[in-house]
This record gives C-alpha cells, structure tokens and sequence, in this order.
C-alpha cells in the first residue's frame, strides 16, 4: 500500500483543520485517542434518528494503521480493502475523480465503450422515426451500452465499508463522477466532502417513460441502501460544471446524464443529515426509492434532515415514501427563473414532519405547490415560514390544489433535536455555516 496512505507518513499537505492537523502529529504508535479530533468525532448524543438504538461512531476508534490519507479512486478502494470492517477514518486529499485510471487520471466516456457503442449510432438507431414510441429500445445497440454502461459502474461506485468515517482534508477536498455506496452495512460517517457530477455516460432512452419519452440515468453521488447509524454532515452536493440544464436535446428531450443527488432507499434506517448543501440538481433526494418496496421499507426509513440548504433543487427535497421523517430547520432556495416543481414529495405510507424551516422564493412562484402529494399519507407541517412570513403549507396547498388534499397529522412526535432555531434565524445561519469547507474546526 502506497506509504502516503498510512497515519504518520500520510499528510505533509496543510489540513486547514487544526484538528485534523493534530491528529496527523501523533507519532507512529501513539494509542489512538478516539474522543478527540475531528475527524474522531462521534454523533452527538440525541442528534435526529441516527442517535437512536445505539449510536453512531463511524471509525472514531481506528487504530493508528486504520487513519489513511487518499488522493484518488484506486487509493481509496485500496484502504477500505486494507481495514475491511475494522473501525477506520480514511482522509480526502484533493479532488478524488470517479471516472480515472489506475493513477487517477480523469478518463473520458470512450474508454468505456463497448461493441461499438457510440452515442451517434444509438441515436441513429433509436430515433423515434426508425425505432417508433411503444417500446423500449433493444437488439444490438442497446446491449452495447448496457456493456458500456457496466464498464463505468465498476469505476464509478465506491463500496463503504461499516466502521467507516470518510472525511475530506480542509476546505476542498472533492470526489467527482464516483457513487459512494453505503449499502448493506452500519455505522458511518461521512463529513466535509464537495460531491460534485456523478454522470452517465450512457443514459437509456425510454420512448414509453411519460408522454414524450425521456432520458433515463444511473448514478447518485451518495446512496443509502440497506444501511443503518449513517450520519452525512457538512458537505456540498451538486452537478459541479455539468448541469443537466446546459446538456443538449435528443428526440425532443434533454440528454440528462443525472440521476439523485443522494438517497436513502431499500430499507435504510436511522440516518442523520445535518448541515448539507445540495444544489443546483434536478431528481435531489428520495427516502424510499418504491411503491412496492414496503416490504423492506416499512418501519424503516427514519431519517432526520436538519439545518441543510437546498438551493435552485427541481424537486425530492425530498420525496418521501414509508419513512418516518424529520425535516426541520433547513432552508429552501428558488430564485426567479430558475426550474420549480415542489419541495416535499408525499409519498405511499410516509409519515412526515416538517417544522421550522424556511423557504425563500420568487414572488410568483404557487406556494401551494411546495407540497406534493404522490400518495394518501398525512404530514405535519408547522412553524414553517415562506419569504418571512409564517405560512400553513397544508392549508396553502388544499386550498390551492384541492385534487390532491393532504390529511393533517404524521402521527408521531419528533424528540430526537438537539437544537431548534426560530425558522426566522435559520436563512442566515444555514446559509453561513453549512457546506463542506465550513465544518466547526474548519
């Protein structure tokens, strides 16, 4: 293993963190220390669903030869492989790039392509004039970029291992184009990463998916799945220099190359998310990826959301299916001009609460739409405040969209915060203190 992997001789970079800068003085076979330090933070006693039935650790305990420093993607596999399940912090130096070779070197789509896959013969192929609406694609083209499609899945998702804190070093340390899956383990951390334009290179075209077809994409920059005691904290989440929005038309739709921002799906259970930027994003954050997922999904699914900015987001901020939720003191962004179609998505059997938040928005912009009602579930949506003012979100949005009325009441009472601000107070403190870079020892 490449020797600036490991604890003592890791980092000669500035961590910006003095913290983090301590923990790199240690000499080689100091004991560890595990209640100090940042990057040994614990979850704070009380702090939402993933302080609940024990609590959430990460890799705080790791022993000094489980503290790694990486700088790209093969590093990074290579020290969750060394430590397996073992408790370990594993530093972000830098920008760690999904799509990359075995150095770390960016590569483009086309060394993924396979069977002669290019995006101009799928397109020729499958053009609705030639290929018509009422099915899917399929035949030769289309198993070539299910080929390719592979290809990049292997480079792009990153599996988490349990006992795990992944923290990024200073004020810009980034993962682009990878998928960090948490998926079917326990007990993890992540803090103080910028996740920024986990892309498809190969999206499928589905002429059927709606009324005029669309471009379907894999990939979030963070997944949840079957995981439990996961707390995401201070990071920022976005489609970094590659927005869907500047992305060309094929077939009359654009070629969205995005799919989540990060969701929490397949029976994951007691997640807090504290102090998150995520912006600028279409399909942002599900809570339960299914209709039909009850069976993994009931009883499951609780996650808090606190003091997290959701910026210039389309909508799933988030959508929520199953899950008992807690959303409360974080702040929602549009602005004028920018694409809107709800904030809360209301889903099969969600059970939401939604309380003290804020929402700033345009002046045209239907506050009954912040609502959305997918399913008959019933919420809790009190002391929240639209543009200054303190505004019934339930009673707006029946009142505005009286096809879809919402039944008051989640049935349950959150008593896991630690803190609740005055939603008037929220805007300014949100907007200043959340987001990697900006995370206390920072």
């Amino acid at each position: 293993m490449p020797a600036r992997m490991r604890h003592v001789r890791a980092l000669a970079v500035a961590t910006g963190c003095a913290s983090l800068a301590l923990a790199v003085s240690l000499p080689a076979q100091a004991a560890p220390r595990p209640d100090r330090g940042t990057e040994r933070a614990v979850l704070p006693q009380g702090d939402g669903w993933a302080a609940a039935e024990g609590s959430t650790t990460g890799g705080s305990r790791a022993t000094a030869d489980h503290v790694y420093t990486v700088s790209n993607r093969a590093e990074l596999i290579a020290a969750f492989r060394d430590a397996g399940d073992a408790p370990k912090i594993v530093r972000i130096a830098g920008t760690v790039h999904g799509n990359s070779d075995a150095a770390g070197t960016p590569i483009g789509c086309e060394a993924y392509q396979q069977d002669g896959y290019t995006l101009d013969k799928y397109l020729a192929a499958y053009d609705p004039a030639v290929w018509g609406t009422d099915e899917v694609p399929s035949g030769p083209l289309e198993d070539a970029r299910v080929a390719s499609a592979k290809q990049q899945a292997a480079a792009v998702n990153v599996n988490v291992p349990s006992n795990t804190t992944i923290i990024g070093v200073g004020k810009d340390a980034t993962i682009v184009g990878a998928s960090l899956q948490v998926k079917n383990v326990s007990n993890v951390i992540v803090r103080n990463l910028t996740f920024e334009d986990t892309y498809d290179c190969f999206p499928q075209w589905d002429p059927t998916d709606g009324d005029k077809g669309a471009w379907n994409s894999e990939y979030d920059n963070l997944v949840v799945y079957g995981s439990s005691h996961v707390w995401v904290d201070h990071n920022t989440f976005s489609d970094g220099d590659r927005p869907d929005a500047d992305q060309p038309s094929y077939f009359g739709q654009i070629f969205q190359q995005h799919d989540g921002l990060f969701d929490i799906v397949r029976g994951a259970d007691l997640v807090t998310v504290s102090w998150n930027i995520l912006k600028d994003h279409d399909k942002t954050m599900l809570i339960g990826n299914s209709d039909g997922a009850g069976a993994s999904d009931r009883g499951k699914l609780r996650v808090t959301l606190h003091h997290n900015l959701f910026k210039e987001v389309k909508e799933r901020a988030p959508r929520v299916r199953f899950g008992q939720v807690d959303s409360y003191n974080n702040h929602f962004v549009a602005t004028e001009g920018a694409a809107y179609g709800y904030t809360y998505g209301i889903g099969a059997e969600s059970r939401l609460v939604a309380e003290h938040n804020a929402f700033t928005l345009p002046a045209g912009l239907d506050k009954a739409t912040i609502l959305k009602k997918w399913s008959e579930s019933s919420l809790t949506a009190g002391d929240n405040y639209v543009n200054g003012r303190k505004t019934d979100l339930i009673a707006v949005h029946n009142a505005g969209v009286p096809a879809e009325h919402l039944t008051e009441g989640a049935g349950w009472t959150p008593v896991l915060r630690p803190r609740t601000d005055s939603p008037r107070a929220v805007p300014a403190l949100v907007d200043r203190q959340a987001g990697a870079g900006r995370m206390p020892g920072c």
